[in-house]
């Protein structure tokens, strides 16, 4: 059989996936004790995004048996709970593991009997396709070095990897390996991905109070840079009419010197629409190729809680 797994919420925009999500409510791993913040880099991964499981199991050899049990000791961490196969190889995968994932925290904290809780089998289930996936990537040559988490975080989140890992309540070192994984998932995700994604546009600075009419070169610079090919500078005036802005923008007295904050707020939701929609199909390519390499995978499960 095949199951698929995601994440709450929808598509979002990039701003959204960088700051709140987390590279589409979508994420490397199950991390569901981070909190919301934490889900943004690896959104713009788009991970698990209702791809194919390919096949699995639930029990079977090699895994541990809980016999209804919701709780492992702690000698049992290390037991393998599932195996994966992908191309003739196959992988174990212990409850360590999944755990660590699963609270982004390599020191497990047990409970107060002094065992753990068993990770459910979808929790088990995402690790395993995540993993793939990863796999996949890194033989690509696809990995992410220190400097690139560093100037993903400064870039895209305005900050610094301890600071993000205070905010997100875990150590630094899980905090750098999840945002390792999803610059590698930005990675393949430009590598499978035939449609070219256009620079995300920032939103023009708001006029001062009572100056919300008045025409700027300031709002001219930032609409003709938006308008691109579709603007003549030399002869100050639009290119074409058959562009992506005409049809918005024609209503506004633009110049090479002037224009107003509402033009160039206009122009703003055209290049927004475009950049959205040019997201949502590199996450539909990124997610056919994740389906497609899912499909080819057995995952084998214990019998575990859900």
């Amino acid at each position: 059989g095949t199951s698929r797994t995601g994440r709450d919420g929808g598509v979002m925009s990039q701003d959204e996936r960088d700051v709140e999500k987390g590279i589409e409510g979508d994420a490397v791993g199950t991390r569901r004790e981070l909190p919301t913040a934490a889900w943004v880099v690896i959104a713009v991964v788009a991970l698990a995004i209702g791809v194919a499981a390919g096949h699995f199991l639930l029990g079977g050899a090699g895994t541990i048996s809980l016999n209804g049990r919701t709780t492992l000791s702690a000698g049992e961490l290390d037991s393998t709970v599932a195996t994966y196969t992908v191309d003739g190889r196959t992988v174990s995968v212990t409850a360590r593991e999944v755990l660590e994932e699963s609270s982004g925290d390599a020191e497990l904290t047990a409970n107060e009997d002094g065992t753990y809780d068993v990770p459910s089998a979808s929790d088990v289930l995402t690790y395993a396709q995540n993993q793939i996936i990863l796999a996949d990537a890194d033989a690509r040559g696809l990995t992410a070095t220190d400097d690139e988490v560093d100037e993903f975080v400064s870039t895209n989140l305005g900050t610094d990897l301890a600071t993000l890992a205070t905010s997100w309540g875990i150590d630094e070192d899980a905090a750098r390996s999840v945002v390792a994984d999803a610059v590698t998932m930005r990675k393949l995700q430009d590598e499978v991905a035939t449609t070219e994604l256009p620079e995300q546009p920032t939103a023009p600075s708001e006029p001062a109070e009572g100056a919300e009419d008045e025409p700027t070169a300031e709002y001219a610079q930032y609409v003709i840079g938006l308008l691109g090919d579709e603007w003549d500078a030399d002869a100050n005036d639009w290119a074409r009419t058959d562009g992506t802005y005409y049809a918005t923008l024609s209503g506004y007295e633009i110049s090479n010197d002037a224009a107003t904050y509402a033009a160039a707020s206009a122009a703003y939701s055209v290049a927004s629409s475009v950049y959205e929609e040019a997201y949502n199909q590199v996450s539909e390519e990124l997610s056919a190729y994740t389906d497609a390499l899912l499909s080819k995978a057995t995952i084998q499960i214990g019998s575990l809680a859900e």
